[in-house]
């Protein structure tokens, strides 16, 4: 997903359904790390999407919140 289509998708959200965007790439991010961890990983950039995308995440949440 382009990071403009996921920034669009999340100002459509409400801040609860944010956070529970926000959980599901922490989750994400920790089983990335678990994975890369007990064997090798085949795409490495995942890390740094997954951080991006949580960063837009809370970037979006404290916004609303304003």
């Amino acid at each position: 997903m382009k990071p403009n289509d996921f920034k669009k998708e999340l100002q459509q959200l409400s801040p609860q359904q944010m956070g529970e965007v926000l959980d599901g790439l922490q989750r994400e991010l920790f089983k990335l790390k678990l994975n890369a961890s007990t064997m090798h990983l085949k795409d490495y950039s995942l890390f740094k999407k997954i951080k991006r995308n949580i960063a837009r995440v809370l970037t979006c949440i404290n916004a609303k919140s304003k």
